[in-house]
């Protein structure tokens, strides 16, 4: 068990803050070529201490093997509009050359009984210090809006039950979880025609902008030949 947590942790910190960087400006380049991005948003946390301590417990991980068998000290999250999304950023994460992807779990295609869905993916990701390089695991779930929502309610009621859910709270949440999902087949349906509302209310935006810069760019040009004029 380490002595100095916060030194311990210091690496995890560092990995979660640029790779939410490096993901945020992915969904920029999406936006800078008017593309439909993948991504909505990211978040991303170091697993609290006492978090760490519970689940080294829970499941009997020895102290020298904590780094390995614990993937999710750094752990981030990507939200995505829609289910071909999901897998969209999986491909793109595939692709990267600054991290390795050691491990994956399509909770999407193989549903856990309780009904959630997500898609995890483990990778290694090499984070520069002062004493050197160190590589480290980090876990990185991918979910539509919908999905995370139900996980989030699944994960708060966790904490009142232990895991323990009672027959009827159990079913309704499964149900719960399907109808999240069928909310998702449903926006998927449709999603050609969302994405183009999207890229058409972006580009009015854009050009209200356009437009009012132009506007307030004339006023400030009448104002000041006006005054010119006045000076004379």
């Amino acid at each position: 068990m380490p002595t100095d947590w916060e030194l311990f942790l210091m690496p995890y910190k560092q990995a979660v803050d640029e790779l939410k960087i490096k993901l945020r400006g992915m969904r920029k380049q999406f936006q800078q070529e008017n593309a439909h991005t993948p991504i909505e948003f990211i978040t991303g946390r170091v697993k609290p201490v006492d978090s760490i301590i519970e689940k080294m417990h829970r499941r009997q991980i020895s102290d020298d093997l904590m780094e390995q068998d614990l993937q999710d000290i750094a752990g981030l999250r990507i939200m995505c509009q829609f289910v071909e999304d999901i897998y969209q950023v999986v491909e793109l994460l595939h692709q990267r050359t600054d991290m390795e992807v050691v491990e994956e779990r399509d909770y999407i295609t193989n549903v856990k009984p309780s009904g959630y869905r997500s898609y995890h993916m483990v990778i290694m990701y090499p984070v520069q210090t002062v004493h050197g390089e160190k590589k480290l695991l980090a876990e990185i779930q991918i979910r539509t809006l919908s999905m995370n929502f139900w996980a989030t309610i699944e994960h708060s009621l966790n904490y009142k039950y232990q895991g323990e859910f009672p027959d009827e709270i159990n079913e309704r949440l499964k149900r719960a979880a399907e109808a999240a999902f069928m909310l998702d087949q449903e926006m998927s349906a449709i999603r050609e025609e969302i994405q183009e509302a999207q890229q058409l209310f972006s580009y009015g935006k854009g050009q209200q902008l356009i437009d009012g810069t132009v506007e307030r760019n004339q006023i400030k040009d009448n104002d000041d030949e006006s005054a010119s004029q006045q000076d004379s």
